[in-house]
């Protein structure tokens, strides 16, 4: 599995509740892409940036989802350069489905 952290600035005069309408309409396609795990969307109102962190089944998935058309949104609706990290999660411990995920045992590639 890989994590994937994108930041990005928010810019001046764009509110809480914008930058969340943008992550709302936005969940649908991140729910329909089969290489996502999982998405939380990030707020740092004191520093004015956002972003989030993925989730993704392979490196290669993850990849597919950085294309044009994203960055090209990215810029668009927040008028920012996104910052990418990736990390390799060979586990994850998730209190909410009360299990650990283990790249092992889910055939699961990094």
């Amino acid at each position: 599995m890989i994590t994937e952290i994108v930041v990005f600035d928010i810019p001046e005069g764009m509110t809480r509740e914008e930058v969340v309408a943008n992550y709302r309409r936005s969940a649908p396609s991140w729910r329909a892409n089969p290489d996502l795990i999982r998405k939380n969307y990030l707020y740092d109102a004191e520093n004015r940036r956002a972003g989030g962190v993925y989730l993704w089944r392979n490196m290669e998935g993850a990849r597919r989802a950085r294309n044009a058309a994203w960055l090209e949104r990215v810029r668009r609706n927040y008028r920012s350069e996104p910052v990418v990290q990736y990390f390799e999660t060979p586990l994850v411990a998730d209190n909410a489905i009360g299990e650990t995920i283990d790249e092992g045992d889910q055939g699961l590639s990094t």
